[in-house]
């Protein structure tokens, strides 16, 4: 932005060609946040989702249910603009929308527990949890980041700079530093998805339902 600020200053902003910047939109920023519903699925077993959860659980626990979210961030871009009467220059107003979330979200409870049954209840309500909190997260970060991004790309005034490089600068800005910013954000997540999956929630699970669990497990 320091170099477009720069030729801002050396450039002689002609009256009619600022009329026609100001005939422009403002710049502006919409942040939608995604809030599909998730998919259960019922047709893998507890060794199956053990070995798909090998990063994410301690040795030597079991896997009986699972939540796994794809977390999404998404830029669309629209800059209206104006080139002036000798080609070089142009004035362009940012149109941005981000969308984010997790899509797909998919629960996964073990084959070995049906549906109706008290293990697949503690196991289903467990990763309700999960679920919750994946929801719960991407709700709390969607103010810090409408704002974050506000503050950079609504600034009031159509951008100005050499003609035809706006778009391609915006592009580049929103790969190089806002893609990332914006997907440790909602990493930020694991964090507290770690503090459902304790010791002592798993031996709680584990031990509920008078032993049908541990049963099934053999």
């Amino acid at each position: 932005m320091r170099a477009l600020a720069l030729l801002l200053l050396v450039f002689p902003c002609l009256p009619a060609w600022a009329d026609e910047c100001d005939q422009l939109p403002l710049p502006a920023v919409t942040v939608k946040r995604l809030d599909e519903p998730f998919t259960l699925s019922t047709k893998y077993s507890y060794k199956a989702l053990t070995n798909l959860a090998t990063t994410l659980t301690r040795p030597g626990n079991q896997v009986l249910g699972l939540t796994r979210g794809n977390a999404i961030v998404r830029f669309a871009i629209d800059t209206p603009s104006h080139i002036d009467r000798t080609g070089r220059w142009e004035c362009a107003s940012p149109q941005l929308t981000m969308t984010f979330g997790f899509m797909p979200m998919t629960v996964h409870v073990a084959k070995e527990f049906p549906a109706g049954s008290c293990a697949y209840r503690e196991i289903y309500d467990h990763e309700m949890r999960h679920v919750q909190t994946y929801q719960a997260h991407i709700a709390a970060i969607e103010k810090e980041l409408t704002e974050a991004l506000s503050r950079r790309f609504a600034t009031g005034a159509p951008w100005r700079g050499p003609a035809g490089q706006t778009r391609d600068y915006l592009q580049r800005e929103l790969d190089e530093r806002w893609m990332p910013y914006i997907k440790r954000a909602i990493g930020r997540v694991e964090l507290a998805q770690a503090l459902i999956d304790t010791p002592e929630e798993y031996a709680r699970v584990a031990a509920s339902c008078d032993g049908e669990i541990s049963n099934r497990t053999r």
